[in-house]
């Protein structure tokens, strides 16, 4: 193999000839050490544009996919050298462009613009790829990308990564690659996870769009790892033990049994909620206990007949601020965003009469739900149910899911023989009235239990319902995991950014809350 160096003003070339269709790493090596005058027993790494190390076994396969920018990598006080190579197929030459070793200021400097490099190695990609400018268009236009323009980001990345890095790239570079998306196209990234980027991959957990797409790649391809389910559900939430907000003074022993014996036999409202508070502690203690909590409601029967004992245990849990979210923001700020988001999914019957019935000017149908109910379930065809575990198990349409979330009683029906008919392991709101349209009556069904909702309102039960999980522990409905994990973190801003998410809650809370909408 012939090695040839060529300087240009502070840039060197090295020129390294293809022999027999392989290029000579350590060759190239040695070049590299004597045309900088390094020891030559020091340790050089070299690394490509996605910080993927370089060695002899890959060098060869790397230099011929095409234009590649390398790093060489010195180490203890040594500075980073950065390089570039353009491969030329025709003239089986490859020419790497070597700068000067820059200072220890250069070197932070350039640990400060990881972001800038990676976010130019997408706009390559996507420059060089069929496609890629009606991506930038579309986001260019609308500051961010619809669900199918998302798709095709992905696949478009994923299939220059496997390209490159082969059909199981490291951690390191499904990172860059992420990272990437979002310094490039900055609307689409996640105010409430840590890095902004977990959507398209989440190192910690092995989730994202990027990841799933790498996944179907090497299935496609036979290249196999066993299947994994995806990580559906969240490690805080409800079933999460956490500091209440509140330091109210707290009954312990008999004094605690003495309280919740008062209460069990007095009728004054002022009485209870006091001895309530006072025993918040203990009944936390139960709920979280797996062996008591069913039994929650025979203990505490005041929550049965007491309507605003769930705001009030709510409230002292997390306080007041964090309580009031969810009715300050719904009807203001996310529910227009739900409607005009559900513009963009595939039309079908009932997606087009809950899009009318959050329109009350198209006209009073009183076979539908208000406007408030009918965007709640329009947000639940934005966060579909997934089935867990393998493809054997059954899928749930946003239709059915909704009846986990929201049932209709007509006006005079037992709610008895109701409850005994169509009762849920976990809490969800039962609306009491002549028509959907026309609600007397909210209650909360938990344990089998009808507990009557403080608000007077669709949009105030529903807040009564999302809190009444954290007073009584309980797990979100599988089909509703992900409508749930989006309303605590998006708009109660609960565990936002340590939560397990599935891909879709991020980007969608990343689209809500980006400042361009």
């Amino acid at each position: 193999m012939l090695v040839t160096v060529a300087c240009k003003g502070s840039k060197k070339y090295v020129t390294v000839t293809d022999t027999d269709g392989e290029y000579n790493y350590h060759q190239f090596h040695k070049e590299v050490i004597k045309r900088f005058g390094l020891p030559i027993d020091v340790d050089v790494k070299y690394k490509d544009s996605t910080g993927t190390e370089v060695d002899a076994d890959i060098f060869n396969e790397l230099l011929q996919q095409g234009s590649v920018t390398l790093t060489a990598c010195l180490d203890d006080d040594m500075s980073d050298v950065s390089m570039s190579s353009d491969t030329s197929f025709s003239s089986n030459t490859s020419t790497l462009i070597i700068d000067d070793p820059p200072t220890k200021k250069a070197r932070l400097t350039n640990d400060c613009t990881d972001k800038q490099a990676e976010k130019n190695m997408v706009n390559m990609v996507l420059k060089s790829k069929p496609g890629g400018d009606k991506i930038m268009y579309e986001y260019d236009k609308t500051k961010t990308l619809s669900d199918s323009t998302r798709r095709q980001l992905v696949n478009m990345l994923v299939a220059d990564m496997v390209e490159v890095h082969g059909r199981t790239p490291p951690q390191t570079v499904r990172t860059k690659y992420a990272l990437g998306i979002i310094s490039l196209f900055p609307y689409l990234e996640d105010p409430y996870s840590k890095n902004g980027y977990e959507h398209f991959y989440d190192a910690s957990s092995g989730t994202g769009y990027l990841a799933w797409r790498l996944k179907t790649v090497q299935r496609n391809t036979q290249i196999g790892e066993k299947h994994r389910p995806e990580l559906p559900g969240t490690s805080s939430g409800p079933l999460s033990e956490r500091e209440p907000f509140s330091t109210t003074e707290q009954l312990t022993g008999d004094e605690c049994r003495e309280a919740i014996s008062v209460m069990k036999h007095t009728s004054d409202e002022k009485v209870v909620k006091e001895k309530m508070k006072a025993t918040f502690q203990y009944r936390q203690s139960i709920v979280r206990n797996p062996e008591k909590s069913h039994d929650v409601l025979d203990m505490f029967p005041r929550f049965l007949d007491t309507p605003g004992l769930i705001e009030q245990d709510f409230s002292l849990l997390f306080g007041e601020e964090i309580s009031g979210k969810f009715l300050a923001k719904w009807s203001t700020f996310f529910q227009p965003k739900v409607i005009s988001e559900s513009k963009g999914l595939a039309p079908n019957h009932h997606i087009e009469e809950l899009v009318k019935h959050t329109q009350p000017e198209l006209g009073d149908d009183s076979t539908g739900w208000d406007s408030d109910i009918s965007a709640l379930l329009l947000l639940l065809y934005l966060l579909p149910p997934t089935p867990k575990g393998h493809k054997k198990a059954a899928k749930i349409s946003p239709l059915q899911a909704g009846d986990h979330l929201v049932r209709f009683l007509k006006m005079g029906t037992s709610i008895p023989a109701f409850l005994e008919k169509f009762g849920s392991a976990q809490p969800f709101l039962l609306c009491i009235g002549e028509n959907k349209k026309s609600i007397q009556r909210f209650f909360l069904v938990v344990d089998m239990k009808a507990i009557p909702c403080k608000a007077q309102t669709s949009v105030g039960a529903f807040d009564e319902l999302f809190k009444a999980h954290f007073v009584f522990s309980t797990s979100y409905s599988e089909s509703l995991s992900s409508f749930y994990i989006f309303i605590q973190t998006a708009i109660y801003n609960i565990d936002a950014g340590s939560s397990k998410e599935r891909p879709r809650v991020r980007e969608l809370r990343a689209r809500f809350l980006s400042e361009n909408n």
